[in-house]
């Protein structure tokens, strides 16, 4: 066969990716890590100052703390320097803006191939993991106009709604979140879920609070129980009901901005070009929970990955980290590690 580029793959350089970056090199495993855009990519897209749900401890890498200046939880822009700080104090070779686009494998080897702007690139390694996340890109509704220039399915900078009136469809944190900042920039937002109220497990527990007066006040218009039906330039077109198939009653609500805050879905497109068997429709991995191997021998997946496309987010950042022990001691032969003790209350 032919010689090795690495013996270890990473594909992915989120939080996970990274740590196991590091871990194998303590471990003096050789790998070779990639990411398809820059490291920690899907955090670089929350809104500015964004806080994380998850206290600091949880969402920290490798034993080194996260320390903010007030105390309180993480911001956006604060991890993001950590996983650059992480990266440089370790010394962590990452291939970034290479996406990986073909996947074989010959014989007790995989070929990999990449596309970075310099043309394509092949590799070999013994081992592959795959640590590409749960959120890369967003759900869509499949309505008329859900492709107009004035809707989003992003919310980035709330200054940009100043002064203009803002609808909000979603029911989680993302649309929580983004109708609270909004209004504090000066907007006037309206909010639909199609559901008849939000549910607490599903909302910070310190933005419920603040949601819930500003509905109660009417300073933000909430529009429980509805689904979107068209999207028009200036109005989008709002159904009575939990689905479009049991709506009835059509209602105009004035909007120059539309945020479909609805979720994201995880590409598996590299676990099925891997062969990895993908379980039901949210296309979960099937591995050992044990090693995080998955059907495919020599192939492992490791962080939010491991959940698929989640309807109900139940993997996180912090739930994630004993993947990395998994992983290391099934590639060096040591013993599976223990299950860690589950924390009182999942904060993310």
């Amino acid at each position: 066969m032919a010689n090795l580029d690495a013996v270890v793959a990473i594909i992915g350089a989120g939080p996970i990716g990274l740590e196991l970056a590091l871990a194998l090199k303590r471990a003096e495993v050789d790998y070779i890590q990639f990411d398809a855009k820059q490291i920690g990519y899907t955090i670089s897209w929350f809104p500015p100052q964004t806080r994380f749900f998850s206290s600091n401890e949880r969402i920290a890498i490798a034993g080194n703390p996260v320390m903010t200046d007030d105390q309180g939880k993480c911001t956006r822009e604060h991890y993001l320097g950590y996983l650059r700080g992480i990266v440089q104090q370790f010394g962590l070779r990452v291939r970034t803006y290479e996406p990986i686009v073909n996947i074989q494998q010959e014989g007790d080897q995989f070929v990999l191939t990449s596309r970075p702007n310099s043309g394509e690139q092949t590799y070999r390694v013994q081992k592959l993991v795959l640590a590409t996340g749960g959120t890369d890109h967003p759900r869509v509704l499949n309505v008329p106009g859900e492709n107009l220039p004035h809707v989003s399915h992003y919310f980035t900078d709330p200054h940009q709604y100043f002064g203009r009136k803002v609808l909000i469809v979603g029911g989680k944190n993302s649309a929580v979140e983004s109708a609270l900042r909004c209004y504090q920039a000066g907007a006037s937002v309206s909010f639909s879920y199609r559901r008849s109220g939000l549910r607490e497990r599903s909302i910070k527990y310190w933005l419920l609070p603040e949601i819930n007066g500003y509905f109660k006040s009417g300073a933000i218009t909430p529009y429980f129980s509805t689904c979107v039906k068209e999207i028009l330039p200036d109005r989008v077109l709002l159904t009575d009901g939990i689905s479009l198939e049991c709506g009835t009653t059509a209602r105009e609500v004035q909007a120059d901005f539309v945020l479909l805050l609805i979720g994201y879905e995880a590409d598996m497109t590299l676990c099925r070009l891997a062969g990895v068997e993908l379980i039901g429709s949210g296309q979960i991995p099937r591995f050992d929970p044990l090693t995080m191997q998955t059907n495919v021998p020599g192939v492992y997946v490791a962080g939010t990955a491991v959940g698929g496309t989640q309807d109900k987010y139940e993997v996180f950042i912090e739930n994630c980290h004993v993947h990395v022990d998994r992983i290391v001691a099934s590639l060096t032969g040591a013993p599976p590690p223990e299950a860690p003790a589950p924390f009182e209350r999942p904060e993310s």
